[in-house]
């Protein structure tokens, strides 16, 4: 592993940190070697290991005691910054290492009885008011920090390094550890982490205070010294030693397991494992917790899923206890997808997450009763999924937690082989597992995270650049759903895509070519494993004498004002019947299609297709759980009624702008936001479809009877 410290770059950046006198230079320096580590995924990802300093420091008052800075919970180290660090009290804290430090029956007794909750307490009571912004913030100082108190030095770093983990996680990983890193790392026994690793470190630590680190059996790699570039070099060292010791030993060629002629793609594949891994919200209800899905597949990946020992090397526990509370101990395996065959794949999947769910039930059990932990347990669906023949899925309530699940399978997954190439893979017991996986402390890095009612839903929303279809994709982006937008102009779309705020799916498509929108749809399926919501939002308002007009002008009306409608939602039917969770379509039908107006024949009668097309799909597809529900809206400022249309309007009314806007039963205008909140509700109303909602500020001729 390449060294990357810089003096130069350390210089400017402790330079530019230290400017505030609140902000110490040592924390500084931390922080750079803190971003130099979290900059290898493997050595740390998505908020894994913790790094801290000691130091003497004055409070908001001017009191001064001697602090540790410790990396709080959670936060990611590359993107660390010195106001991720909370400060605490050291005094009270070694006094409690000395206490527990003894080696007699009164400190075994202690440590019995020094529970989660005194822990935190004892935190919460000595954390120092550094800064306003640290006293605000009440970050949750990480679950390490009793080890980075009980040792004595000054820079302190704990990763969880791929090569360390390959290694130690081995039936003899501590012979091998100390074969490749020498005397000059402790070796400390697998212990959950809190109280009891951070005496048993010191312990070690105390035997030989010598020592340049420790090696944690299973769990990571703390390097300490005096200064941050010293623990840090300490660390790139051992790694790379860690390292040359796997590339000894060779990759080993695994024998391969024999896959179907053709494997199904990725868009067909999808789905049908979204739909598998869902729990009903209430039993009866045909409404369900979706997850996300991020597919990844590589050489690598490949050698691992493709492999006949796949099921006995996948099934032996994480690589580290950190990962636990994300990806389950273990992740499902399903067979390999047959192109040929997807109805086959689907029974098969949906027989393999039952007997998943069951063996995360019973596990739960098990080790609930010999644990005597008094907890409830958490949902016994998988995390990750390993395909045969594809790849892998990470599964997260949100895009971003899909992200960092399938992150971790995938290192995984070359940590796997490598160790099955040098040894035997050997993880924690299941006991170790479930100590970790319910242990409150780790739980409340995740229950941190608050879902909102479209979490793990995915909305397709067509002409999305602007206007109702960009105030649609708005309203469903702020209760939690992840976004697919389609419209003409790419351009366009980039710009709403910046507005909505990230990890959009945006696409150029146009809806009339039957080939473009089923681009758009396996398009969907790749990125984010399915569909759940589609709002067919587009449509021009074409003019013309019904008498007069041409069939060349009636039929391209038709095509983007009716069949582009019946393509998005056959397409989106086609999703949903692989994810076999039901769905919702919504249309956007207009209120010409029950109240036509002179010389708007070309848009009007291709819209009243639609809105018999809203009901259509209801009758024929409430069986499969899709609900079908349309919006006829009417003087929404848009591409369809733009500025220049609203004057000439008005002017020929002899009304005001304003007058134009409001001309309806409560005076009121009429907003694309307004028609959003509309879609929205309609996507919730879960005993609904066949519905017209009529979103006009009330026009009776313009009413359903």
């Amino acid at each position: 592993m390449q060294n990357l410290w810089n003096d130069t770059d350390f210089q400017r950046f402790v330079k530019e940190q230290s400017n505030s006198p609140e902000i110490p230079s040592e924390l500084a320096e931390l922080v750079y070697a803190s971003r130099l580590l979290g900059s290898e995924s493997s050595l740390v990802i998505h908020g894994g290991g913790n790094t801290s300093v000691k130091c003497e420091l004055a409070d908001m008052v001017g009191n001064r005691a001697e602090v540790l800075l410790i990396k709080a919970s959670g936060i990611d180290l590359n993107r660390v910054t010195c106001l991720d660090y909370t400060p605490l009290r050291l005094g009270p804290l070694r006094k409690l290492g000395e206490l527990f430090s003894r080696n007699d029956k009164a400190s075994e007794d202690a440590l019995r009885r020094f529970s989660t909750k005194e822990f935190k307490y004892l935190l919460l009571l000595n954390m120092f008011s550094l800064t306003d912004h640290m006293t605000e913030q009440r970050l949750t100082p990480s679950i390490e920090t009793l080890l980075h108190s009980f040792l004595p030095h000054r820079f302190i770093l704990h990763t969880h390094s791929f090569a360390l983990l390959t290694i130690s996680n081995q039936p003899d990983g501590e012979r091998l550890c100390r074969e490749t890193l020498g005397e000059s790392f402790g070796s400390v026994d697998y212990i959950k982490p809190g109280i009891g690793l951070a005496r048993a470190a010191a312990v070690v630590y105390e035997a030989n205070p010598e020592i340049q680190g420790l090696v944690l059996q299973k769990h990571g790699l703390v390097t300490f010294g005096a200064t941050a570039r010293e623990a840090y070099s300490r660390m790139i060292d051992a790694v790379s030693k860690l390292e040359a010791r796997i590339a000894v030993a060779g990759r080993k060629t695994f024998p391969l397991a024999k896959l179907p002629a053709s494997i199904a793609p990725v868009e067909d594949t999808a789905p049908i494992i979204r739909g598998a891994c869902v729990d009903e919200k209430a039993p009866g209800t045909r409404e369900y917790r979706h997850f996300i899905l991020d597919f990844r597949t590589s050489e690598v990946i490949l050698d691992y899923v493709n492999s006949e020992d796949l099921v006995s090397m996948s099934q032996k526990g994480a690589m580290t206890p950190d990962f636990i509370i994300r990806t389950k101990n273990k992740p499902l395996v399903v067979p390999p997808p047959d192109s040929g065959n997807l109805s086959g794949f689907k029974l098969a999947v949906q027989e393999a997450v039952q007997r998943y769910r069951q063996e995360y039930t019973d596990y739960y059990t098990v080790q609930q009763q010999a644990a005597g932990m008094q907890v409830t347990m958490l949902d016994p669906l998988p995390r990750v999924v390993l395909v045969p023949g594809l790849g892998l899925f990470g599964l997260g309530r949100t895009a971003k937690s899909a992200a960092v699940n399938a992150d971790i399978a995938t290192c995984t997954a070359a940590a796997i082989l490598d160790a099955e190439s040098l040894g035997k893979f050997e993880s924690i017991s299941d006991r170790e597992a479930f100590e970790i996986e319910y242990w409150d402390m780790e739980q409340a890095k995740m229950n941190k995270v608050h879902h909102d009612v479209f979490a793990g839903k995915i909305v397709m929303v067509t002409g999305a650049a602007s206007g109702i279809g960009l105030a649609t994709a708005k309203a469903f982006r702020q209760k939690g759903a992840e976004l697919v937008i389609l419209d003409l102009s790419q351009e366009s779309l980039e710009r709403a895509a910046e507005e909505l705020g990230g990890n959009v799916l945006a696409m150029s498509c146009d809806v009339t070519s039957r080939a473009a929108v089923r681009s758009a749809f396996d398009a969907a399926c790749r990125r984010f494993g399915g569909l759940d919501i589609v709002v067919s939002n587009v449509g021009a308002a074409i003019q013309g004498r019904i008498g007069e007009v041409s069939d060349e002008v009636l039929r391209k009306s038709f095509e983007l004002n009716f069949f582009s409608h019946q393509s998005i939602a056959q397409e989106a039917v086609r999703v949903m019947k692989l994810q076999g969770t039901g769905g919702v379509l919504l249309f956007n039908v207009s209120k010409q299609a029950v109240n036509p107006g002179p010389d708007f024949g070309p848009y009007g009668l291709p819209k009243a297709a639609t809105m018999f097309l809203v009901r259509q799909y209801a009758l024929d597809h409430g069986r499969d759980g899709i609900r079908s529900n349309g919006i006829n809206a009417d003087r929404i400022r848009s591409g369809l009624l733009t500025e220049e249309m609203i004057k000439a309007r008005s002017t020929a009314r002899g009304l005001s702008e304003k007058e134009y806007m409001a001309g309806n039963l409560l005076q009121l205008e009429v907003t694309a936001e307004d028609v959003a909140e509309a879609f929205v509700h309609l996507a919730l109303e879960t005993r609904t479809t066949g519905s017209i909602t009529t979103v006009d500020g009330g026009n009776i001729a313009a009413a359903l009877r």
